[in-house]
């Protein structure tokens, strides 16, 4: 071995000798090989809390808004959850100035509302490509379009009177921080409307890949991105700020010929797996295994096969005083075992 080597392997800990050759030999060995230096590759490394990659994402959106007929086609998710967004804002009895919406894609929420609710529409959307696929078509409101990363949200302190997000926020990684900064961004008794991805949606690919890759490779991979649980919203809501939340879920079902028109479907949507740890490729024959795994599992009768999506609905306000509140505690003045004839007794 080289004799510098060895004294360096020697050297006392917390000395740190600088031998110029052996520097050279390293740096020789990774740049050569294609490979990033220790370094290079620990600053690489992903935050504890990404889960998502943001950029392969946004690479994903505008691939598919690129393809217009393609991604125009399977619109049809997005535009029946932005109806049901849509239905929910109209329970409000108000009529605001500007609505942003956070995670806007192509436009779906614009479709389906008009001026008698808002006056203005400003959609957020960190994928050019999605944010401008249909900016020739005219709408009931007048529309903006700004491009914006939803985890790094940029508005001022108390401006906005209504924030909506419809169908982006399963991808986000740092959702309490995106909730707080939309409650800054609301004016006292403001309302923000959110849709999510959660649940056990798709359910049937996701047992049917991991059923396949224990079949063919011994062990499962990351196929299908985790998902929030609806008992986790109501904590995310209050971890942020809002008040008077509501959390309901829809359960919308879609039937396919196939798997494979399912997995299509979704790359055309721009929802291809994002997780960091992916893999880059499946096996031709995993892929037809799980087919013919979610086909006998899950099929119908009629040859086709069922693709749950659970839709996680979110209303949360940013606090007022105006907001109904709870009376304290032991005001009140009649006794329930009164009501309801109870005999229970004082202790």
């Amino acid at each position: 071995m080289n004799p510098a080597i060895l004294r360096f392997l020697r050297a006392p800990l917390g000395l740190q000798p600088v031998y110029p050759q052996i520097k050279s030999v390293f740096c020789f060995r990774f740049y050569n090989s294609g490979k990033d230096t220790a370094r290079e590759f620990i600053n690489k490394a992903p935050a504890p809390f990404e889960v998502f990659d943001r950029n392969a994402k946004r690479m994903q959106r505008d691939r598919a808004a690129s393809r217009v007929v393609n991604s125009r086609e399977v619109d049809y998710l997005r535009d029946e959850v932005a109806a049901r967004v849509a239905d929910r804002l109209l329970d409000i009895k108000r009529r605001y100035h500007t609505v942003v919406e956070i995670g806007s894609g192509c436009g779906h929420l614009a479709k389906c509302v008009d001026d008698d609710i808002m006056d203005k529409l400003i959609m957020y959307e960190m994928a050019e490509g999605a944010l401008n696929r249909d900016k020739d078509v005219e709408y009931s409101v007048g529309v903006e379009r700004r491009q914006c990363d939803e985890e790094n949200l940029q508005f001022e302190p108390e401006s906005l009177d209504a924030v909506i997000s419809s169908l982006s926020m399963h991808w986000v990684n740092d959702l309490p921080g995106m909730l707080i900064q939309i409650r800054k961004a609301l004016v006292p008794d403001g309302v923000f409307i959110g849709a999510m991805i959660g649940g056990d949606s798709l359910f049937e690919l996701r047992t049917s890949l991991q059923l396949a890759d224990l079949d063919r490779d011994g062990g499962i991979a990351a196929r299908v991105s985790p998902l929030t649980d609806t008992r986790d919203v109501g904590s995310l809501l209050n971890r942020a700020g809002l008040t008077l939340s509501t959390i309901d879920l829809d359960t919308i079902v879609v039937n396919y010929p196939s798997m494979l028109h399912l997995v299509s479907d979704i790359n055309a949507m721009g929802e291809g797996n994002a997780v960091v740890q992916r893999l880059p490729y499946i096996k031709r024959d995993t892929l037809l295994a799980a087919s013919a795994i979610y086909k006998e599992l899950h099929g119908n009768e009629d040859g086709s096969i069922p693709a749950t999506f659970q839709i996680i609905y979110m209303i949360g306000w940013k606090p007022d005083p105006s907001q109904p509140q709870p009376l304290p505690r032991g005001s009140g003045q009649v006794s329930l075992g009164e009501m309801f004839g109870s005999t229970s007794q004082k202790l």
